[in-house]
């Protein structure tokens, strides 16, 4: 026969089928992990799950717990005092991890390596660009593929409980999300300015910092808000190994049984989230828009 056999078109396209790969992996692990939907719920479950969401319209305004030691500090100004704390922690690590972010997100992108493309570069300057590029690309995979928990266990048994421990801990896979982040804005950004500029016979210094960076400088800002928002949450989590954020006391008030003290601490958190949501973005609507 001359005329070939055609397929006929997967029913559900590309997607479909992407969709059912991941839903049969879900199903294969789900049988391989051998889980039920009876485990979700432990025994008195339901006792339990009833007495902590009734204490959600009574959140504690002093101590639940009998036995408070006399001169304790009042309940809501330690709950005001670990809030601060833990925007302290958050500030803290995002101040090391935005800078050295960028400066590895420019190192690893293609804007600092591509040069003037009416020149040619040496093979010495290229094998260079593309050494440094590689190398700093593995450093940005190598602190972002280790999560801000697994890095607190680490410098817990490294260097104990201390402060530098927490910062350290979310500062490291910060940096390496914001330079991955950074280089592909950078890459992404639009030429025509940067084109312009090196037709007048611009540096490459004033080429990146009039016609690269101020196209890719909006989209920067609002991210880094958002991973400012983000370690505002991972520093409250690392509370639970032991740091005095919010993380610590809820854990704390949780294991106590005293569910109005938790639903205080997380009620502080949700405050905490919504203020900060407002302030990045009148910051964002300013500097951004």
């Amino acid at each position: 026969m001359g005329t070939s056999r055609q397929r006929r078109p997967f029913p559900l396209g590309r997607r479909g089928r992407t969709i059912l790969a991941i839903v049969a992996a879900g199903l294969v692990a789900w049988f391989a992990l051998g889980l039920s939907p009876a485990q979700l719920v432990p025994t008195g479950g339901a006792g339990i799950a009833r007495d902590f969401f009734a204490a959600a319209w009574r959140p504690a305004l002093d101590y639940e717990g009998a036995g408070v030691p006399d001169g304790a500090r009042p309940f809501l100004l330690k709950v005001l005092d670990a809030t601060v704390r833990t925007i302290v922690f958050a500030t803290a690590a995002m101040s090391l991890a935005l800078p050295i972010g960028l400066v590895l997100g420019f190192l690893a992108s293609s804007v600092g390596w591509s040069g003037d493309p009416a020149t040619r570069a040496s093979r010495l300057s290229r094998t260079l660009a593309r050494s440094v590029q590689g190398a700093t690309r593995t450093l940005i995979i190598g602190m972002r593929s280790v999560h801000e928990l697994l890095w607190a266990v680490l410098f817990l048994v490294a260097f104990g409980l201390n402060t530098a421990s927490a910062v350290l801990a979310i500062a490291i896979p910060y940096t390496g999300t914001l330079a991955k982040v950074f280089s592909e804005m950078l890459d992404e950004a639009p030429r025509d300015s940067a084109a312009g500029l090196r037709a007048t016979g611009a540096a490459p210094v004033q080429v990146f910092l009039h016609g690269i960076l101020p196209r890719a400088l909006p989209d920067m800002t609002a991210y880094a808000f958002y991973r400012y928002e983000c370690a505002i949450r991972s520093s409250a989590i690392l509370g639970f190994f032991g740091y005095p954020t919010l993380g610590y006391y809820l854990r704390a008030s949780f294991e106590n049984l005293h569910y109005r003290e938790v639903w205080t601490y997380l009620y502080a958190l949700l405050i905490l989230a919504l203020v900060l949501e407002s302030w990045s973005t009148r910051l964002r609507q300013r500097f951004v828009a």
